[in-house]
């Protein structure tokens, strides 16, 4: 029981830790309900009660959701650029800023330029996030409850997806702008308590700050002696470090055996994640539904997949830490794959017999799809990309692998209406089976164990 509780998220020790990993992921919930409000409302502004005064076509709708990836790529270079110099709570004050303007804009659309621009600043302010976010939490949270910790990212993700999808789907366009434009303010005043992370302020010779940060997200108050010999071991590991690392980063260091292997590592993990489908789908759910023929209205069905994303990235922030990435991510790339062709199949023979005693088996086939990926591919993304890189290249090798990202988000959110469009729905989910049973195949031989991984010593 002593030892559940040394590395629960429970211990008084890291109580700090765990409230700003709350405070911090206000913005990713944010990202989630810019996500989620898309799908329901692309099903408004195509019907003939628009609240809109313009119509959307289905080029201006896979542009509408690929607008996220480019978003998503500008704000990756912009905090890639800014993270060591600027450090890690100046780019996390940054991200309320584009996020407010998305909902102004959204409000005040006049035409899809609007619209356009307001899923480029989603795009912008998740990209920034999902660079610095990780590294943040790595730096300031024990090995113990890192894992936990970082899944909790793609936890309030999702959290947020459900809440945009509810109040899409029930509230009035030009409310939702309203309510939303609340959590950008809320998220910069309460970062105004978190200090700087301990081992960035080392980095930069700050060693009173450093020696605060580090017993504020120890909650070292009372143990003074062992609070002081704690810091001293940190700060030892840092300077050894950084003496290691004298030598300025260099192309040369990118193209090493082991940060190439790294490399190759969070290309296939980027690719698994995208090409197997999960975002896309979360993006045009509702459109899934129809194409699907499923039984319920698929709003509803939207919202239900929702919350059971909630409990796939919930179910991975339990087990990351106890299972391990590795294990997780092999039944994620699995049970997406093997439930994407069942999803397939269905809708292939709906097509030839009558099928509509089993209308319900859509919903659930697309409820095991979230649910698998949510444990592997989603919640632990973030966890495994970050401890995959040694030390010395960590921001810039974690910064350019969420440009690829990025680059992925694009193309397929580009690419998923106009698959389901020209090819069928049937084809599109076998497209992302076989992405998803490849991705599985190449962790099952390659993707080590990083549990328990220094962030500052290799």
């Amino acid at each position: 029981m002593a030892k559940f509780m040394q590395n629960s998220l429970l211990n008084p020790k890291t109580r700090y830790q765990l409230l700003a990993t709350i405070i911090v992921n206000i913005i990713t919930f944010a990202h989630g309900v810019g996500i989620g409000w898309l799908s329901p409302t692309l099903t408004k502004i195509q019907g003939p009660d628009s609240p809109l005064d313009f119509q959307v076509t289905i080029d201006e709708i896979s542009w509408l959701g690929s607008m996220l990836g480019l978003g998503s790529l500008c704000g990756n270079l912009t905090i890639a650029f800014l993270l060591e110099r600027m450090g890690r709570k100046f780019c996390i004050y940054l991200l309320a800023g584009p996020y407010a303007c998305l909902w102004i804009l959204t409000y005040c659309a006049t035409n899809v330029g609007f619209l356009y621009a307001a899923r480029f600043l989603c795009g912008f302010t998740g990209g920034a996030c999902y660079v610095v976010l990780p590294i943040y939490i790595s730096e300031m949270a024990n090995s113990s409850i890192r894992g936990s910790l970082t899944s909790m990212m793609m936890l309030s993700v999702n959290l947020g997806i459900v809440v945009g999808y509810i109040m899409s789907t029930y509230l009035a366009y030009h409310i939702v702008p309203f309510l939303a434009i609340i959590l950008p303010i809320a998220y910069f005043a309460a970062n105004l308590i978190l200090p700087e992370t301990a081992p960035y302020l080392l980095k930069k010779s700050r060693l009173t700050a450093a020696e605060a940060s580090y017993k504020y997200y120890q909650n070292q108050r009372v143990d003074m002696e062992a609070s002081n010999a704690s810091f001293e071991e940190l700060r030892l590991a840092v300077d050894a470090q950084e003496t290691q690392n004298k030598i300025a980063l260099t192309y040369r260091d990118l193209i090493t055996r082991p940060a190439l292997k790294a490399f190759a590592a969070s290309v296939v993990l980027s690719l698994g994640y995208q090409c197997s489908g999960i975002f896309s789908f979360i993006n045009y759910m509702s459109d899934i539904f129809n194409a699907s023929g499923a039984l319920l209205d698929v709003n509803t069905s939207t919202i239900i997949t929702g919350i059971v994303q909630i409990v796939g990235c919930y179910t991975s922030t339990i087990f990351v830490d106890t299972l391990g990435r590795r294990i997780l991510m092999l039944i994620s790339t699995l049970g997406v794959g093997l439930s994407c062709i069942a999803f397939g199949c269905f809708t292939y023979y709906a097509q030839i017999y009558d099928l509509s005693h089993l209308d319900w088996l859509p919903l659930v086939l697309m409820m095991v799809i979230i649910y698998v990926g949510n444990i592997g591919l989603i919640g632990c993304f973030f966890v495994v990309l970050v401890e995959l890189f040694s030390v010395k290249i960590r921001s810039v090798a974690t910064s350019i692998s969420v440009v690829f990202l990025s680059l992925m988000i694009f193309c397929t959110l580009k690419l998923f209406p106009l698959m389901l469009h020209y090819w069928g729905i049937s084809v599109t989910m076998w497209f992302s089976a076989a992405s998803s049973l490849l991705t599985f195949i190449y962790f099952l031989l390659f993707l080590q164990e990083t549990k328990g991984k220094s962030m500052v010593v290799d």
